[in-house]
């Protein structure tokens, strides 16, 4: 299928095409380091890293940079505040920044450039753009349709009364006692804030690259300066493509630290696995508004569950049935040992046609993780339910097809797991979200958030579970009830399983508001006259 990607220039859907077959230049513009990095900052990482996923997919060889701002107004104010010298505070926040792109999956872009290691680059640029004026820039507002006199003087770089139109924008700054500094032509001083992707961009990718992404926010007049700036320095610097992700929002505002109603990565990953964070993140399109609340986070943290604990019980078994008798067969086939039955053949086709229809159609992840991807783990999970009481699949298949089944039709279904499986998990890599470590590990860590946001300790649970046994052995069954329930509003899910009772992490439910005192004593009398009548 063709690829096609929103361009933001022309305002649609428009086919890939790559300037030069087989290869793809992204520049993604990066954080300004002087804090931990926020939600928002991890939508527009996890937005175009599954971008440069797919486009691997797809076979592309992709060279993508994500700049560093790590020269700028506010990392010198923050630094001035904590008595740090200003390059070491933003030092310190990129590499936080990195530690937050791990444990989101993020893959390491090829070039991570920051501003103050390519002053030659900028100052190369501005020679080339200082007899550039915007009021004498024919095409500027191409991208984002605003008008000259709407651009924000003041915005990120303070207003200079020596600016021959109030709209221009500073190249270089000249310096300031106290401040970092660079010598150039100009004096000493340091670059504007435009300039800088303009300069690295044309340094790694040339002037004439496929995709510029970024928040939506940086349409105007970050991406717009750009631009520019840029065909000042070179009359034929083109982008093919402007890709933006759009806001993430808390109460339906845009989430950012200039408001404040922000919240960094840190903290929403110190109560959520990062896995459930990345899921949450791309549950709505990329260029979509994404409203952050708990119920989404919950809800994100509960399928990441459900994910790993289905792939973990398919391994177990696959794994236990290759140490059965079946394994002196597989052996001897060597690698496909069977055909898949019908069922699988639907379920694989039907899960990679949703697939590449959605990823084609500009990265439409939201639906992917339902539909087709749900039924194909359904698929999995029906070969446990196939068996009084949940036994597992293991049991199943040794106790079962090889007393019952021809070793044909052991084969078939041995190997129709393994390939739903290989394509479930050919998803989850691609949309970045198969676990670092093993199905156990990522499990037992979405358990400990889970008891985190529970205020609960693992042996408070297993001593309510004991509670809960004896009150049902003593046919106390609204204590035990109870005690579920209780559970239950906490995020934590009481399984009964034959003679075991297991917990697991769940969504928290909301416990049922206790009815007026009247609504109890008609509720009370309606039984009571129940009663009797089943007496009669």
């Amino acid at each position: 299928m063709e690829l096609k990607v929103y361009n933001s220039m022309t305002q649609q859907k428009e086919v890939f095409e790559p300037k030069t077959p087989g290869k793809v230049g992204m520049y993604v513009c990066g954080v300004t380091a002087y804090d931990l990095s926020h939600l928002g900052h991890a939508r527009a990482a996890v937005s175009f890293d599954i971008l440069y996923r797919y486009l691997q997919h797809l076979g592309y060889e992709v060279t993508y940079v994500r700049n560093f701002t790590d020269v700028d107004d506010k990392i010198i104010r923050r630094a001035n505040e904590l008595g740090e010298n200003p390059l070491s505070l933003s030092d310190r926040y990129c590499q936080e920044y990195l530690v937050d792109m791990a444990d989101l999956q993020c893959l390491p872009p090829t070039h991570q450039p920051r501003v103050s290691d390519h002053m030659e680059q900028i100052k190369d640029m501005i020679t080339q753009t200082c007899s550039f004026a915007v009021d004498k820039s024919p095409n500027y507002g191409q991208l984002s349709g605003q008008k000259l006199e709407h651009n924000r003087a003041g915005e990120r770089v303070a207003v200079d009364s020596r600016k021959r139109n109030p709209a221009d924008f500073a190249l270089w700054k000249a310096a300031k006692p106290g401040e970092p500094s660079w010598d150039s032509p100009w004096g000493p001083g340091r670059p504007g804030w435009h300039i800088e992707c303009s300069a690295m961009s044309a340094h790694y990718l040339t002037f004439k690259f496929d995709i510029h992404g970024g928040g939506i926010d940086l349409i105007f007049p970050h991406h717009e300066n750009e631009i520019a700036q840029s065909c000042a320095a070179c009359q034929e610097s083109s982008v093919g493509y402007w890709m933006h992700n759009g806001h993430v929002t808390n109460n339906n505002e845009k989430m950012s630290k200039s408001l404040g109603n922000f919240f960094t990565i840190r903290q929403i990953t110190e109560r959520y696995h990062p896995l459930a964070l990345r899921h949450f993140l791309i549950s709505a399109h990329y260029r979509s508004p994404l409203n952050y609340t708990v119920l989404q986070l919950e809800s994100s943290s509960d399928a990441v569950f459900y994910i790993y604990q289905t792939l973990l019980d398919c391994e177990v078994a696959l794994s236990s049935a290759q140490e059965g008798s079946l394994k002196d067969e597989i052996e001897k086939k060597g690698g496909k040992v069977a055909s898949i039955t019908k069922s699988a053949e639907d379920c694989i086709s039907k899960l990679r046609s949703e697939f590449q229809t959605r990823m084609s159609d500009d990265l439409n992840t939201s639906p992917i993780l339902t539909g087709a991807f749900q039924d194909a783990l359904k698929f999995i999970n029906r070969f446990f339910e196939l068996v009084e009481e949940n036994v597992l699949l293991t049991q199943f298949l040794v106790d079962n097809f090889q007393k019952k089944q021809p070793k044909k039709q052991q084969l078939s279904m041995f190997q129709s797991l393994v390939e739903v499986e290989r394509e479930v998990k050919d998803v989850l890599g691609i949309l970045g979200l198969l676990p670092p470590g093993t199905y156990s590990e990522v499990l037992e860590q979405l358990k400990e958030k889970a008891l985190k946001r529970a205020g609960l300790v693992e042996d408070d649970v297993l001593r309510l579970i004991e509670e809960r046994a004896t009150a049902r052995k003593n046919k106390e069954f609204s204590k035990s009830d109870q005690i579920r329930a209780d559970l239950t509003t906490k995020g934590i899910a009481l399984m009964d399983i034959g003679k075991e009772t297991i917990w697991r992490p769940c969504v928290p439910v909301e416990p049922e508001p206790e009815a007026p005192p009247a609504e109890k004593e008609q509720k009370a009398a309606t039984t009571a006259a129940t009663g009797e009548e089943q007496k009669a």
